[in-house]
């Protein structure tokens, strides 16, 4: 096993969480029961996650799935009429497929709302490992056939939606944007796992240290798959599918200490090669989590500020207009400096953004 990054190493923003971690043993998921570590990433993502800010409303509902019901949380933007119809984000939340839920990524959600003017709609998908794969997927395509049969009483315009995802989530938000016959106007995905074969540099430079290391994802792996030797289907891996693949616009967040760091690189640069309009954000001294963390790591708030502009980017650029009951864009987001710790400049095909 490799020796631990270096705090030294670690951007300063992130570095205090990195060393509460480690001194308080390197515990993570795979090394408690399964119930103890779904509540301790809702509680970690409620103390070191952005605070809830007010949005305009805030409803859950149930929706139908193959055997059953899934839940969907929606968040309307504070500032648009009340019946106003407005763009949506599909957004999938993160944590393997086997932790995380709506409560989770609650922060974020209210966050991308106000930033976007667009109302967000987190699924609640039924997680591994009581329900592998390809339950977790085909509850979040479920979500999105969902919200097209019911765009009307959801107050969204499904020709103005857009997927968004972190880790597992977008995994799962690039599936949904590449279906054949996709009408997706772009997707989001903070540090995808887009190779479940684990084949990457990255996964040698991370086994510990960090929450997510190589063998906490080995560990969601088998929760999700389990029994499986085989992880090229590209219902999973979607980088080996890649090549030659024009995708719908693309904002995408690596991090260097993130054993997902590699896959997530090589996703953005197939992409880019594909003539796909790419924004890549690559944060070389932090780890997996920032937007999670963003309440602590000041660079997870950017990088959300960040995706929040190219989100409205997108859609101003796809030249939608607002029909007379649509809200017109008025985002409130800025476009911010952006703090990377020495980030590249992201790719970009010359035409978007």
């Amino acid at each position: 096993m490799n020796e631990a990054i270096a705090l030294d190493d670690i951007a300063t923003d992130a570095v205090a969480l990195v060393q509460a971690f480690r001194a308080n043993g390197e515990v993570s998921f795979q090394d408690v029961p399964l119930t103890e570590a779904r509540a301790n990433y809702v509680k970690a993502c409620a103390v070191n996650g952005l605070p809830p800010e007010e949005v305009a409303g805030v409803d859950t509902r149930d929706y139908p799935v193959a055997g059953g019901h899934a839940r969907l949380r929606r968040y309307r933007p504070l500032g648009v009429p009340a019946q106003a119809v407005t763009p949506v984000l599909l957004f999938i939340h993160g944590g393997g497929w086997v932790v995380g839920d709506l409560d989770s990524h609650d922060g974020i959600c209210r966050t991308l709302a106000n930033q976007t003017a667009a109302t967000v709609i987190a699924v609640d998908y039924r997680r591994a490992p009581e329900h592998p794969f390809p339950v977790p997927l085909d509850d979040c395509q479920a979500a999105l056939q969902f919200i097209g049969t019911e765009a009307t009483a959801l107050l969204v315009d499904p020709d103005r939606l857009l997927v968004v995802g972190d880790s597992a989530g977008a995994n799962m938000a690039t599936l949904l944007a590449n279906l054949d016959g996709s009408t997706v106007k772009g997707q989001v995905l903070f540090y995808p796992v887009t190779d479940l074969g684990a084949r990457h540099p990255s996964y040698q430079r991370i086994t510990r240290g960090f929450p997510l290391t190589a063998r906490t994802m080995h560990w969601f792996r088998d929760q999700y798959t389990p029994g499986r030797q085989d992880w090229d289907d590209p219902r999973l891996s979607p980088l080996l599918h890649a090549k030659g693949r024009r995708q719908p616009p693309l904002f995408i967040l690596t991090a260097g200490l993130d054993p997902l760091a590699d896959e997530g690189i090589a996703y953005a640069s197939a992409a880019a090669q594909a003539g796909t309009a790419v924004l890549h954000r690559h944060l070389p001294r932090h780890a997996h989590g920032v937007l999670t963390s963003a309440g602590k790591v000041d660079t997870g708030r950017q990088v959300l500020a960040e995706a929040a502009r190219f989100i409205v980017e997108v859609l101003i650029s796809a030249g939608l207009k607002p029909s007379s009951d649509t809200v017109p864009f008025a985002p409130v987001c800025a476009h911010p400096s952006f703090l990377n710790s020495g980030a590249q400049p992201p790719a970009r095909d010359g035409k978007y953004p």
